[in-house]
């Protein structure tokens, strides 16, 4: 999923666009509103966080002028404005979501994911804790993964891993980012554990016959999809 940040304080376009890449999303980052406006028109983003306050051309604008263009891209404004009319305004423009800085990263997470979940792009269907990609399905809540008609029995770490992977069709996870959302600081796995948890899960959902599902990047990490 691609995601435009748009924000002049270098101090947080930099971890921010760093945390959300950990992610898994694809960044790009504007320190301007003109630069943002002219980025979000030509490329089709999944999602848009802008400033408000901005050199050129404000969040406001860069938001009005790509609602009156059609586009429909999600936009989250993260400002420090947090008046009630600030906040009105926003959303009457096209916003979809609010932001005041300071604000907490998991919240701000939250709020990506949700909206993500709104981008024409997003083609995994999700019902709470059921998951759909290919012909590949998990109930997360069970235990349970099905395919081609069988059911597959999985453990937690494999529900983890296999759930973390149908959220992010198509995009390369990698090494790092698989560590931080499976395991706690304070667990630190040997290092052959996740291959050897990889080499479990695709032992159980692709049987002899079907189609690869969890790709190998070398030196990187993983892929997950048709």
């Amino acid at each position: 999923m691609r995601i435009l940040l748009v924000d002049d304080q270098v101090e947080l376009t930099q971890p921010l666009s760093l945390v959300l890449s950990r992610e898994g999303y694809q960044v790009d980052v504007a320190d301007n509103g003109r630069t943002g406006l002219q980025l979000a028109l030509d490329n089709g983003y999944d999602l848009l966080i802008l400033d408000w306050m901005l050199p050129y051309q404000s969040g406001l604008d860069i938001c009005q002028k790509l609602r009156t263009e059609g586009k429909t891209t999600p936009v989250l404004f993260l400002t420090a404005k947090d008046t009630l009319d600030d906040r009105v305004m926003g959303l009457d423009v096209g916003a979809d979501d609010y932001l005041v800085k300071p604000f907490q990263l998991k919240e701000l997470l939250a709020r990506v994911r949700a909206l993500l979940r709104r981008s024409p792009s997003f083609d995994l269907t999700v019902t709470q804790t059921r998951f759909k990609v290919a012909d590949l399905e998990l109930d997360s809540d069970n235990q349970v993964a099905y395919r081609q008609g069988r059911a597959i029995s999985l453990s937690e770490k494999e529900v983890m891993l296999l759930s973390y992977f149908m959220l992010h069709p198509s995009q390369v996870l990698t090494h790092e980012q698989i560590y931080q959302h499976l395991w706690t600081e304070k667990e630190q796995p040997n290092s052959n554990v996740l291959a050897a948890l990889v080499r479990l899960l695709r032992r159980k959902i692709e049987a002899e016959g079907e189609l690869p599902l969890i790709h190998t990047v070398y030196g990187k990490g993983y892929r997950f999809g048709e």
